[in-house]
């Protein structure tokens, strides 16, 4: 036996504590838990260390691990037990965590789940992606340095998402001599952050990944030190949380219909309990009925709980579909429109108040847009700054509205069913992390007034199909001309029309909105609701604005219905449409005189997928008016001349 294996066998039995994987069975109790801080503070060398005296690490392994720590260790040719956990390449190379690593192992006493997440800025989503299932959270702060942001930054989102349990692994005390006054300095900076945060259970540990001391055994070298080693702390503490004894929460995975004589609604209970015969309601759509069977592979079940993945049947034929959430019939979960939540942003493309994303929650899927951002938290001192957008690992509080109502409650009572991600709708990457805080009382006081005269009868009698023809391109590509030209074609054979121009509609609706791409998504988003109001009113609506976002000519599209919405990009090259700039814009963004100018110093993301492309340049306005008039013909928005 080598030297490594040797010390791998010998470490916890020389220490008077006796740990084996993993008996007990699965009755035992499992704790789920992260470790976060700054980059380098010893995260993979305190779970190595936790593996590594609870001998799970094998022989050969453990001759690996050796082997490897000659060539990519950071401790000089000893053990490197961070290179258990840290197993990309790019990790192994620089010394630091970059991906969610997930480790599983046990005590006598309980089983563990731990997720060893990045220290860099620049990866706080991975922080929050792993703290989003745990119970405790591990943050540690290098005794040489103290508190620094990223620990109130990963603190923040850990309270934020609900980790009730915090240990302050203050690492690396051997590399200041274990000294007392600095451990009590950190402990007290900490406390005082955790009490304004709002962070319940905080236990502060000094230790030294590295050696040992204070993770698994007590050390000798810190004999003022009176609380429990780590091991003892994750061993101990009760995280016996609310979800048996929550309201019953059954987010609806699959619709179950082999034949027509069965039909199932299978599904991981969130929280609560379901037995035969309970009065369940089915949301958003509010329809009852009771529970017959409760159904699974090993046969039916008098009782299921949180955590159990069965198939329900009811008394009635009830239409529920994925994603809606089955729940006790006088315990229901909230459903609304609007509602404010805390987001951790964690995309480099900013978060913009107006921009539609997809807002996935549980099952549920919509389009959703930021209706105000009501501040971001400094978190160095908790401190809340007005803010018109999210930047890369910012926090902050702000209203949402979805497309369709979706079913929650809120996060701080559930946090299956009140969390959910902000996915980009282009890109289709994940953006944000966000956290129910409570539905807007707007959305309940605010209702649908049923009108008698409606848009098909408005249009009918103006003897035309109601519609929106977007205008789209360049500063200079010639749409405002062509737009008005085409209305004076339709005006001319007595079509009922209007014209949203970009410049007249910012000498008043959107006069005080400036040029900065979060301006542009709210011009944008206000220009939509009144071309959706006029079209609604059977006109002809003609807008021509740049809109140089696909994201937000694609939230204008779905604001319409059917076929209401034509997307017209006048594609002229940039050449021409400088040579067409009377006012020199140009030429001053080209000198840096005018910032977040499209096509200079700001992008235009051209249409792929209009309904209609001309050509700007190649013809005069009044051919490429035409050319559009026969256009509407073809598509039966009007009657052929």
């Amino acid at each position: 036996m080598n030297e490594a294996a040797a010390r791998a066998k010998a470490s916890p039995k020389a220490a008077g504590r006796e740990i084996q994987n993993a008996p007990g069975g699965d009755e035992m109790p499992i704790l789920r838990f992260l470790t976060c801080g700054s980059v380098d503070d010893g995260k993979s060398t305190l779970i190595g260390r936790l593996l590594y005296d609870c001998q799970l690490i094998h022989e050969d392994t453990l001759e690996s691990l050796s082997n490897e720590s000659r060539h990519f260790g950071t401790t000089g040719g000893d053990l490197d037990l961070a290179l258990l956990v840290d197993g990309l390449q790019a990790e192994r190379e620089q010394g630091i965590t970059i991906d969610v690593a997930y480790r599983y192992f046990s005590t006598p006493r309980r089983k563990f789940i731990v997720a060893d997440t990045p220290g860099h800025e620049q990866y706080t989503r991975n922080m929050a992606t792993g703290a989003s299932r745990c119970d405790l959270a591990i943050i540690l702060v290098d005794a040489r340095k103290g508190v620094v942001t990223q620990t109130r930054r990963h603190s923040c989102i850990a309270h934020l998402l609900g980790i009730e349990h915090v240990v302050v692994a203050i690492n690396k005390m051997d590399l200041i001599g274990f000294d007392a006054g600095s451990f009590v300095e950190i402990e007290k900076d900490y406390r005082e952050f955790a009490a304004e945060l709002g962070i319940p259970n905080v236990t502060a540990i000094p230790l030294s990944a590295l050696t040992g001391d204070n993770v698994s055994t007590r050390s000798e070298n810190t004999p003022w030190y009176e609380g429990p080693t780590l091991l003892e702390k994750l061993e101990a503490v009760d995280v016996s949380g609310a979800t048996a004894t929550s309201p019953l929460r059954m987010p609806v995975q699959w619709v179950c219909r082999p034949d027509l004589d069965f039909r199932g609604y299978a599904g991981t209970l969130a929280s609560g309990t379901v037995s035969p015969g309970d009065h369940i309601v089915a949301l958003p759509s509010a329809r009852t009925s009771t529970v017959t069977r409760i159904v699974t592979s090993d046969g039916d079940l008098e009782l299921a709980s949180a955590g159990d993945a069965v198939m329900l049947t009811l008394a009635d034929e009830i239409d529920i579909s994925r994603g809606d959430i089955i729940c006790l019939k006088n315990d229901r979960a909230e459903v609304a429109d609007q509602f404010a939540a805390d987001i951790v942003w964690m995309s480099e493309r900013p978060l913009l108040k107006g921009r539609p994303y997809i807002l996935r929650c549980g099952q549920q899927s919509t389009i959703c847009q930021i209706s105000d951002i009501r501040h971001k938290i400094n978190v160095e001192n908790l401190d809340h700054i007005a803010s018109r957008q999210l930047e890369l690992n910012d926090i902050g509080l702000c209203n949402l509205s979805v497309s369709k109502p979706i079913v929650f409650d809120q996060y701080q009572d559930n946090r299956a069913t009140g969390g959910f991600i902000l996915i980009d709708r282009l890109t289709n990457e994940t953006v944000g992390a966000g956290m129910i805080r409570y539905s807007l009382r707007r959305a309940h006081n605010v209702h649908w007034q049923a009108v008698d005269i409606h848009k098909q009868a408005r249009s009918t009698q103006k003897h035309q199909r109601a519609c929106c023809i977007w205008f789209t391109g360049l500063s200079g590509s010639g749409k405002s001309t062509i737009a008005n030209v085409l209305e004076k074609r339709l005006y001319a054979q007595g079509r009922h029309t209007y014209l949203l121009d970009g410049d007249n509609v910012r000498h008043g609706l959107n006069r005080d909105l400036g040029f900065t791409d979060a301006d542009r998504v709210e011009n944008i988003r206000r220009v939509t609701e009144v071309a959706r109001l006029m079209v609604d009113a059977g006109l002809i609506t003609l807008v021509s604005f740049i809109s140089p976002f696909r994201a937000e000519r694609r939230f204008a599209r779905e604001r319409f219905e059917g076929e209401e919405f034509l997307e017209l990009y006048v594609d002229t090259p940039i050449e021409i449409c400088e040579s067409r700039d009377a006012k020199g814009l140009y030429a001053k963004a080209r000198a840096g005189e005018i910032k977040n100018f499209t096509g200079i110093s700001s992008p235009y993301e051209a249409p792929e997928s209009a309904e209609l492309i001309i050509k700007g340049g190649s013809k005069s306005p009044e051919e490429l008016a035409d050319s559009i008039v026969e256009f509407l013909v073809e598509q039966k928005i009007i009657d052929e001349i």
